[in-house]
């Protein structure tokens, strides 16, 4: 059985209206599917209002604990300072 360039030329084109058609109908049906069920964003979340602080050591409070936490290999939020003693 012999190619010829008719026949190269005939199966390439049937080859690109197969393709251009599936990807019609892709386009289509993305199309309906985006009016039937539109997207909703989520809720945002809700935030709490963060208190002023009282006094000037809650950086060195959260530097303290950080640093800590690093070098005990812990979250951060196992453990709580509660009371720093400066000599």
């Amino acid at each position: 059985m012999e190619a010829t360039i008719p026949a190269a030329i005939n199966v390439s084109i049937l080859a690109m209206c197969v393709i251009f058609t599936v990807l019609v109908i892709l386009i289509f049906t993305i199309q309906l599917l985006v009016k039937l069920m539109p997207y909703k964003a989520p809720p945002a979340p809700v935030t709490k209002p963060v208190a002023a602080s009282a006094s000037g050591q809650d950086d060195q409070v959260a530097a303290i604990t950080a640093t800590l936490a690093a070098h005990m290999g812990k979250r951060p939020d196992e453990f709580r300072i509660v009371n720093i003693q400066s000599r």
